[in-house]
């Protein structure tokens, strides 16, 4: 077997805040006027992600996101407005307060012998991502453990490579039960906030800085994962 090479980590910044119905409002209406929303987002603006995540028996990735662990990375499968002929697996990972991303695109039949249990066609595939995440399949017993879904108004800024996002309605259901066939109304688990992100490569325009400026934000890390494990 020939495994392909890796591809560059690309870290970046990121930062999180919990705002309120009212200044989503504000600071959405500021953002429509000054910045283009991402093309994915169709004419309309918004999108729906819905996201898998795995998880140890021993939830390692849920303990290391509480008990703030320097580095640390989740797994989950990822689709968008419930299409499911574009399925992602993701891998994220934290490393001194900076974030990167490895995906790989999986088929619907990979996705459904994945959650059934049919590990074997990872290593197949042969690309780094797929077969690490198979040896923690397999070592670390990765299991899916919860469905967390929210809507996601997404903005971009050319300089700095900025990624502007509002994410609402946060809401979860049974693991791989509802990822396939998502029921109409999951559990809300939002108590009606936003979350607001804001990622970047090594700077963030003052520009962007002021858009998002609000009294009432509540600075600090926010994990949607985490949130919806509450309700497990």
């Amino acid at each position: 077997m020939t495994i392909k090479e890796k591809a560059p980590l690309r870290f970046r910044h990121e930062w999180k805040h919990l705002i309120s119905p009212q200044d989503d409002l504000l600071i959405s209406q500021r953002l429509r006027k000054l910045f283009p929303h991402d093309p994915h987002a169709g004419s309309h603006g918004f999108y729906r992600v819905s996201s898998l995540y795995f998880d140890t028996p021993y939830d390692k990735a849920l303990r290391e996101k509480v008990d703030g662990v320097n580095r640390r990375e989740k797994f989950r499968l990822r689709h968008y407005n419930d299409d499911l002929s574009f399925i992602r697996l993701e891998r994220k990972m934290k490393s001194s307060g900076l974030c990167a991303k490895q995906s790989a695109r999986l088929s619907l039949e990979e996705t459904r012998r994945l959650l059934e249990g049919d590990y074997d066609f990872l290593l197949q595939r042969e690309e780094p991502l797929l077969i690490d995440f198979y040896s923690k399949l397999k070592g670390q017993m990765l299991r899916p453990r919860t469905l967390v879904v929210y809507d996601r108004e997404p903005f971009l800024y050319a300089p700095g490579n900025v990624r502007i996002t509002l994410d609402r309605n946060l809401r979860t259901g049974l693991a791989s039960t509802d990822f396939l066939s998502p029921p109409p109304f999951p559990a809300p688990v939002s108590d009606g906030l936003t979350v607001l992100e804001v990622k970047y490569d090594n700077f963030l325009p003052e520009i962007v800085q002021m858009t998002v400026q609000t009294p009432d934000r509540r600075a600090g890390a926010y994990s949607k994962y985490a949130v919806c494990r509450r309700y497990d």
